[in-house]
């Protein structure tokens, strides 16, 4: 069995899908390494900074719009819950949802409750938020001091629950747990598997949940052209929808490294057929993934003629771009699945992809199936890509290699890392929409908005003549694998 429902823990990335975060070499050399079982997780000597588990599961969970999230953790954990509300809040108003706040507390775990524990502050944290908000549901995340401690939560949630009379549900994220941060989502669904989903009373042939993470609706207008409707989660969903999506007829999920997990789980758990393909971005992705859709469904026909439709309808303005961006160096930096999916958009645009910088990488998928391999799927349909970095956010290792290639564009997915572009005089493109490239509308969407950002190439040569980097040109020189245990090939050009 992939998935373990019955334990209140999630099964790490590491042990469940031997995941790593420190690969240097080509892309072509890593799916190798994967099928062949001759995987390895070289680790760096100095690490920079890093992403947490925490915020992972958070993300998802704040946004459930009837439930409450306890935090059982210091204050410091909670320093980017503003960015949870703001997200929450610009999503809200994209599905036309009425506005409100997250509903996250904290338990402000101290000193001396590191010394004779945090479960009494627990408990009365989640009964504050049943009073104040009277959810349908509480969600307790855990963090490295409640871990370290060896707080009961599992047990107090249990209690509380009975107590209470609504679903109260502990959720294992502590950032210590996993060095793939991602294993955060999948302690989210793991507890709203274990907690939430109930079985199915009446399977509902047209619907189809959609894993994703919160960015537009384009989902009700393509599916409602093939007799079908979208279920988006988990975000701005309810606690209700959440119980229901047993009934679907299959789930879809636009970034394997967000959905893995709770997709496989509704398939093994109720039978929601799983699609199993390439994320739909890119021609050939877009392809697979819809006919793939329309098999699960019966509607093969209806799928054949969309597929027409959509593609006459980019033919011209796709070359035009084509055209535009022929040859253009680009280098990526993102998420696993979802980086893989920007090379294909890219490669399918015509650019010159010189190298990324993906966070992780997961060998297999929880559904185990290799036609989900989303990076095996770019090397096949598109060729070998150069300078393929497994970095889990390293600002260092970026700003060499991109000091190196010195590539006309950046695309990247996640704030933190685009702002070393500018830095270097590099147009950069960062878009948080992730449905924005998704499709074959996506391409042009992504086309006309990279012609855009390539003429930004003056205004960020100033910005970067005015700008000081911390990086030394003793480490600017070097290898920017230096402190990568282990041997790479060095593919620098």
């Amino acid at each position: 069995m992939s998935i373990n429902i019955k334990s209140p823990e999630v099964e790490t990335r590491e042990s469940r899908l031997g995941s790593i975060t420190g690969f240097g070499g080509t892309a072509g050399q890593l799916c190798s390494s994967s099928r062949n079982g001759k995987l390895c997780d070289k680790r760096r000597s100095f690490s920079q900074c890093l992403g947490c588990s925490s915020g992972n599961a958070l993300c998802q969970l704040v946004m459930i719009q009837d439930a409450v999230v306890v935090n059982h953790a210091p204050i410091g954990c909670s320093a980017d819950f503003q960015d949870y509300n703001f997200t929450n809040r610009v999503g809200q108003r994209k599905r036309d949802l009425p506005l409100r706040n997250v509903r996250l507390l904290n338990t402000n775990l101290e000193e001396k409750d590191m010394i004779y524990g945090g479960i009494f502050k627990l408990e009365k944290t989640v009964e504050e938020a049943y009073r104040r908000f009277n959810p349908k549901a509480i969600f307790v995340t855990t963090s490295c001091a409640s871990g370290i401690i060896g707080d009961d939560v599992e047990g107090a949630t249990d209690k509380l629950q009975e107590k209470l009379g609504i679903p109260v549900i502990y959720i294992s994220c502590e950032g210590f747990r996993s060095r793939i941060w991602t294993t955060g989502f999948d302690a989210a669904y793991h507890g709203i598997l274990r907690k939430i989903v109930k079985p199915p009373v009446e399977k509902r042939k047209d619907v189809i949940n959609v894993i994703n993470f919160w960015g537009s609706d384009i989902f009700t207008d393509l599916f409602g052209r093939i007799g079908l409707k979208p279920n988006y989660i988990v975000p701005f969903s309810t606690v209700g929808q959440l119980e229901k999506i047993s009934e679907a007829a299959a789930t879809v999920q636009i970034c394997p490294t967000l959905g893995t997990y709770l997709a496989a789980g509704l398939e093994q758990e109720y039978g929601v057929t799983e699609i199993k393909s390439p994320p739909p971005y890119g021609i050939q992705g877009t392809d697979i993934w819809f006919t793939e859709l329309g098999k699960a469904t019966g509607k093969e026909l209806e799928v054949e003629r969309l597929i027409k439709a959509e593609k006459n309808k980019i033919a011209d303005p796709l070359e035009k771009l084509r055209r535009k961006l022929e040859g253009k160096r680009v280098y990526v930096t993102a998420g696993a699945a979802h980086g893989h999916s920007l090379i294909a958009l890219l490669k399918d645009l015509h650019m010159d992809v010189v190298g990324a910088a993906i966070f992780h990488h997961d060998p297999c998928y929880d559904n185990r199936d290799p036609r989900s391999d989303s990076l095996g799927h770019v090397v096949k349909s598109y060729g070998d890509i150069k300078n393929f970095d497994i970095c889990n956010k390293q600002p260092f290792e970026l700003v060499n290699i991109l000091n190196k290639l010195k590539p006309d564009l950046l695309v990247a997915r996640h704030g933190g890392m685009s702002s070393w572009g500018p830095k270097l005089g590099i147009p950069t493109f960062l878009m948080g929409d992730e449905q924005f490239g998704l499709g074959y509308e996506g391409l042009i969407n992504y086309g006309n908005k990279i012609v855009d950002v390539l003429a930004t190439r003056e205004f960020v040569k100033n910005i970067a003549s005015h700008c000081e980097l911390p990086y030394t040109d003793w480490w600017l020189k070097q290898d920017p694998y230096s402190f990568l245990g282990g041997e790479h090939n060095d593919q620098d050009s």
